[in-house]
Parts: structure tokens; C-alpha cells; sequence
């Protein structure tokens, strides 16, 4: 089995996240980098895939040379190849980056073979666009399921579950086909020792990205309103009795 995974350098959750004056982009100078949570998940639901029917998991990415971090991590935890596709300046939008990873799919394939399947995060942690993975899907004639929480093939066909409001819904999709994978589907292993020492000698392709700018263009970045939250010590020992009561009685305790 070929599988192919695509992931997206991104803040670390739970950074605070500032603008540049501009508000045109991230302030990254105080920030570290991962990849996005749903993405972890399906980096993880390949090495399982490749771990019970055999073959070869690889990881791409479109981002700047920094990225590579990711694509080695990914490595150290399963993966068996990656691919970089450098870019210089900021994020591409959703519609040319789904045209710069489906030109590479193509040029690997007609080097290595079809992919039987395909995964992406549910969405990216930054950006949340929700639709790179479909565009590609589409573009390259594949049927797609997004928000998998459940993920298994059997003989020529993936079957994916995912959540709704009215319970489990389970998709059949013949091979090839791409999948779209959301946080909680599995727990990420961590990286072994073996691992990390195989992720600094693997060799990492480097594919140059084709691709128009979109009709997508962004505005301005903008941060939430922060919430904060105050705690107040009622006191300490018995002393602090009376007061817990208090508390009690005027939330409807008691």
C-alpha cells in the first residue's frame, strides 16, 4: 500500500499569537512551529495503515525551508519518505497551494506509482480554510470524505466513520481515494530514539511548486478579543468556611 500524508508547519497551540504591524502576517520571532493537530493524527493513522497491510507512507509539505523540521518529525514516526515544497514568501492561498500539491502527487506518481490513498487534516490549525484537500481530491477525479474519525481498508476499499448530529455516518470509497482525517481519530505516537536517529539521515526530495494565485485573497489578520479570568481567594482554614457557604448558597447549592 502507497499512502501519501500532507502537513502544514504551524504555530505550536497555545502560543500567543501577535500580527505584524501590517496585519498582514504572523509575528513568528518568539514562536515555535509543529504541525497542525489534525495532521499528527493523520501521520499516525498512515504508519498504522503501513504497519498492518504493509508498503510505504510519505509526507509532503509546501512551506519554507524551516518546514523540514515537520517532515523529519513526521519521519521519526513512521513515515518512510519526504517531500518538501519550498516556498520563500508567505502562506500560498487554499487554491494554489491544492494546485502545487496536485501537480506533485502527478510528477511522483508517474516516477513511483498511484497513491492508494491520500490524507490531509480535517483542516490546518492556522488558517482553518477547510478545503486544500478537497481541491485536490477534485482535481485529481478521487472521491473524498472529510472529518474521518474512523479509518479502515479492506479489500480495495477504505471505510470511513465520522461524526454528526444524528450519530456515526460510515463512507465506503474505493481506492485511490483521499481521506480527510480529524484530531481524536487515534493517539500520535511520540518519537523512539531509533526513530529520530533514522529521521536526520532520511533523504528529503525537494519538488519545486507550481501554481496560480487564486481568486482567494486575504484582508488583514485580526486578533480575538482575549478572555481572562479572575480568581479570587476567599481566605484560608476555617477562616474561609463562612465564605464557601456564601459562594454556595448564591450559585443554588444550597
Amino acid at each position: 500500500m502507497r499512502i501519501l500524508v500532507c502537513v502544514k508547519r504551524v504555530p505550536a497551540p497555545g502560543a500567543r499569537i501577535n500580527t505584524t504591524p501590517d496585519r498582514q502576517d504572523v509575528d513568528t520571532a518568539h514562536l515555535a512551529f509543529t504541525m497542525s493537530p489534525h495532521e499528527e493524527c493523520a501521520v499516525e493513522a498512515a504508519a498504522q495503515l503501513v504497519e498492518q497491510h504493509g508498503g510505504e507512507a510519505t509526507v509532503v509539505t509546501l512551506g519554507p525551508p524551516e518546514a523540514e523540521e515537520q517532515l523529519r518529525y513526521a519521519v521519526s514516526v513512521g513515515m518512510t519518505k519526504a517531500v518538501l515544497l519550498p516556498i520563500t514568501e508567505g502562506d500560498w492561498d487554499p487554491q494554489r497551494t491544492a494546485q502545487a500539491i496536485t501537480a506533485a502527487i502527478r510528477q511522483i506518481e508517474t516516477t513511483d506509482g498511484a497513491f492508494d490513498l491520500i490524507l490531509f487534516g480535517n483542516e490546518s490549525a492556522d488558517s482553518g480554510g477547510f478545503q486544500v484537500g478537497i481541491r485536490v481530491a477534485h482535481a485529481l477525479g478521487r472521491p473524498m470524505v472529510n472529518g474521518g474519525k474512523g479509518l479502515t481498508i479492506e479489500g480495495g476499499v477504505a471505510h470511513v466513520q465520522r461524526e454528526s448530529d444524528a450519530g456515526r455516518e460510515t463512507y465506503e470509497l474505493p481506492l485511490p481515494t483521499v481521506v480527510g482525517v480529524k484530531e481524536g481519530i487515534n493517539l500520535p505516537r511520540y518519537p523512539t530514539m531509533k526513530g529520530r536517529l533514522a529521521s536526520k539521515k532520511a533523504e528529503l526530495v525537494s519538488i519545486a511548486p507550481t501554481g496560480e494565485e487564486g481568486g482567494l485573497h486575504k484582508v488583514s489578520l485580526r486578533r480575538p478579543v482575549e478572555t481572562r479570568s479572575v480568581t479570587v481567594i476567599l481566605g484560608t482554614g476555617p477562616d474561609a468556611a463562612p465564605a464557601v457557604v456564601d459562594v454556595l448558597v448564591e450559585i443554588g447549592v444550597l
